[in-house]
């Protein structure tokens, strides 16, 4: 069994949460969001980092959006 392909899903996975955080930004800031779009900006860098945390507080900020 290869470890190899593993770590590839694993950073191809991580990159994709960083992708789409960056994506989820760009939509706030063309929705005229711009304190949430640097949220998410600053949470797609530390998604980088922590895997899954970009996606977190694009949820979070989503639940929010939807309760207020």
């Amino acid at each position: 069994m290869s470890t190899t392909g593993t770590r590839d899903r694993t950073e191809l996975l991580k990159n994709a949460g960083v992708v789409t955080t960056l994506l989820d930004a760009a939509m706030e800031f063309s929705n005229g969001r711009h304190k949430s779009g640097a949220l998410l900006i600053g949470a797609a860098a530390v998604s980088s980092r922590i895997p899954g945390f970009g996606t977190a507080i694009s949820l979070v900020l989503r639940v929010y959006r939807r309760l207020r």
